[in-house]
């Protein structure tokens, strides 16, 4: 396994930076392994290279790079990123959410039911005449805080 450097860029561009890079590496066959821009880190952008000889080459004059960390980033540290996160990792049930996709949209409704092998959710839905249970994805639906 290779290391991974961290890349500073300006906060927000991080994605367009990644695809630079990559586009960058592809063509002019820069072995690079991977490109990491984590939404939870603001600023930085990660690349998995033998050197940082090559993060350099990859990188050198790409608009919104600010330069690199110096030394090598510790696998461990990134590990969080790699892992993919359930939508409903924060959800319990009783909670209020707004449902964000579908054509229940805006409509906001109370958890009943949670299912983690499906990743679905069942509500009640708050705003309708009668109790109305609908089953939906949960990426379709966003907790509200009150």
């Amino acid at each position: 396994m290779s290391p991974y450097f961290a890349v500073r860029t300006t906060a927000g561009q991080e994605k367009g930076v990644a695809l630079l890079v990559f586009t960058r590496a592809h063509s002019r066959g820069i072995p690079i392994k991977a490109i990491i821009a984590p939404d939870e880190v603001k600023g930085f952008i990660f690349i998995e290279a033998k050197s940082l000889a090559l993060v350099e080459r990859a990188i050198a004059g790409i608009k919104h790079v600010k330069g690199w960390v110096p030394g090598k980033i510790d696998t461990s540290e990134i590990e969080d990123f790699l892992k993919p996160k359930s939508p409903l990792e924060e959800l319990n049930v009783g909670d209020i959410v707004e449902i964000i996709s579908g054509p229940f949209r805006g409509m906001k409704g109370k958890v009943t039911r949670i299912d983690h092998a499906k990743e679905e959710v069942t509500l009640e839905l708050l705003e309708a005449a009668y109790t109305l249970p609908i089953t939906v994805h949960g990426d379709s639906v966003r907790r509200v805080v009150m």
